[in-house]
């Protein structure tokens, strides 16, 4: 009797119950563990190309606006193109490449099938984003269209 009014209650107050699922326990031997570390690490919603050697205010001004737009931006995962492209990029709804450099690196580096399913976007470098005005106003047109695009946490 008590779980009815319970429920009655948390429903008038606007408050969704929660229920803990319980699965069973399966063993895991260390080549099924590493490849699931990899997996992991790929599928995430967003990731940012940057180029190397930014400076700290270049980086805080790409920072900030990234965490303007919630928690899947802000905690985008960050590449910096070195000498050698990219290296191994992760799998994910969408890129945001910070200049054309960075984004001829992440077509050399990902597969054409990953490019076709995901959502690009090419920026301006961070060095132009403090000196005008303009690409600002691109970014932060973009990051808004992207932010339609990807799930809200």
């Amino acid at each position: 009797m008590i779980q009815p009014r319970r429920e009655r209650l948390l429903k008038a107050m606007g408050v969704t119950p929660w229920r803990l699922r319980s699965a069973e326990a399966v063993a895991v031997d260390a080549s099924d563990a590493a490849n699931e570390a990899m997996a992991a690490i790929d599928g995430v919603p967003c990731v940012v190309i940057l180029p190397a050697g930014c400076s700290a205010r270049e980086l805080d001004v790409v920072g900030r606006a990234l965490r303007a737009f919630g928690p899947v931006t802000g905690r985008a995962a960050r590449l910096e193109v070195g000498e050698g492209g990219l290296g191994r990029v992760p799998v994910a709804a969408a890129y945001l490449a910070f200049g054309e450099a960075q984004a001829r690196a992440l077509g050399r580096d990902l597969p054409a099938s990953v490019m076709s399913a995901a959502q690009i976007v090419l920026l301006d470098t961070p060095s132009a984003l403090l000196a005008e005005g303009a690409a600002k106003r691109r970014l932060w047109n973009a990051l808004r269209a992207l932010g339609r695009a990807l799930p809200k946490e």
